[in-house]
């Protein structure tokens, strides 16, 4: 597959008008400074469905409608059946409902469960199939040939990657970009940015960005040549695609002008950083961009402007908790340890009383006498503090270590 020609982009801007939100790109200073680049965020997670995927899956349905009324076949009456993580599926399943055809989607076991409601509330059957991507998209296939139901690929489709394609046409109407940094999955967003790019502003450079858990197409681009992975683990869902697909592959070849990528550590960090700096609640893959100019994969300077695409905004809200605990712990922000201490009246009072004057707040305790690992007569404290930084959490150290108190960290 060749990158997708311009009036092919334009045709699905326009179907997608009056289904599509416009969010024009917003200038993000505090990104900025940490870049050391003018940075530009195009916000699809403010979609209807929460992701930039409706966009493809809308275009890509409202083709075949136009040709079962062009051609007088009935091609949708039996329905549509996708695989995905869940922002396709959503975007299918709007696209479905809006057209009036069943849909059905095969998701992975593990897909969260925000994204299994969100996709049931719009009317389509969900069936769990699959421990990733590509396992769900095998049933998929082989459950469109039973029911005889139309497959939507989420990703390898030149209606799909059309439909993608046209937040690039959106982008540069706005802001002369020098580099534009995209999260990659199985690569159909990209693949369409690309396709609009390099006819409408060809010295825009085009990044990819891969999960480290997930980086077939990294490894793939620079060898030129597929190399598909045995297993994928990463926290960005939206972008855990095992293997590589062949057409897309060569859109990227053509079209792509590097790939980096993010570990989770990384991803975690830039989901943090924009609920806080730029209020938006974002998930994994569409953080992925947004991780890579915080960590500098990039060799940028103030002078150029870039552009990271907000993929999607469907996160767990399991997930997110367990993002923003961890960050606090590792920002200072929030100490957990246990502490050994006599089992007897005000013990645990006098602790209490100390980390009081230190200015730590008390958020969880718990208080054990029956541990394998303590003495007759002792007690284990676990405790949560919130508190205010290094130098607060030095100090409480230096406290306890002065006053005698045998106690370690605990994350």
């Amino acid at each position: 597959m060749k990158l997708l020609t311009l009036d092919c982009v334009q045709k699905a801007a326009k179907r997608l008008e009056g289904i599509i939100s416009y969010h024009p790109l917003a200038y993000a200073p505090r990104l900025s400074k940490i870049a050391n680049a003018q940075v530009f965020l195009k916000k699809e997670n403010l979609q209807l469905t929460g992701a930039f995927k409706i966009r493809g899956a809308f275009n890509k349905i409202a083709t075949l409608k136009e040709y079962d009324q062009t051609n007088g076949t009935d091609i949708l009456s039996q329905g549509v059946v996708c695989a995905s993580a869940g922002n396709h599926a959503q975007g299918v399943a709007y696209a479905a409902q809006y057209f009036q055809c069943k849909a059905v989607i095969v998701m992975p076991e593990s897909t969260p469960l925000l994204k299994v409601m969100g996709t049931k509330a719009m009317g389509a059957e969900v069936v769990l199939a699959g421990n990733n991507y590509d396992e769900s998209y095998i049933y998929a296939r082989n459950l469109a040939k039973e029911r005889e139901l139309t497959f939507i690929h989420p990703f390898a489709d030149s209606e799909v990657i059309a439909g993608q394609g046209s937040i690039a046409l959106e982008m540069i109407q706005e802001e002369a970009l020098d580099i534009v940094v995209v999260p990659i999955g199985g690569g159909g967003l990209i693949s369409g940015i690309a396709s609009a790019y390099k006819i409408l502003s060809p010295n825009t450079k085009i990044v990819g960005v891969n999960a480290k858990g997930a980086n077939a197409m990294k490894t793939s681009f620079y060898q030129k040549k597929i190399q598909n992975s045995q297993s994928v683990r990463t926290i960005a869902d939206g972008i855990a695609v095992r293997d590589v697909n062949q057409s897309v592959f060569e859109c990227i070849l053509e079209g792509v002008d590097c790939i980096v990528e993010v570990d989770d550590e990384e991803i975690a960090s830039a989901i943090l950083f924009l609920l806080e700096s730029q209020k938006l609640v974002v998930e994994g893959a569409g953080a992925a961009p947004v991780a890579a100019l915080m960590h500098h994969k990039l060799d940028l300077d103030p002078q150029l402007k870039v552009g990271a695409i907000i993929s999607g905004g469907n996160i767990d809200v399991t997930m997110l908790n367990t993002i923003i605990e961890k960050a606090l712990l590792k920002s200072d922000r929030k100490m957990k340890f246990q502490v050994i201490l006599v089992d007897k009246p005000g013990s645990l009072q006098k602790l209490t009383e100390l980390l009081t004057q230190e200015g730590a707040n008390i958020v969880f305790i718990n208080y054990s006498r029956v541990s394998a690992k303590l003495e007759y007569g002792d007690a284990i404290v676990e405790l949560a503090l919130e508190i205010k930084g290094k130098e607060h959490k030095e100090s409480i150290h230096r406290m306890m270590l002065e006053c005698g108190y045998k106690f370690y960290e605990t994350h």
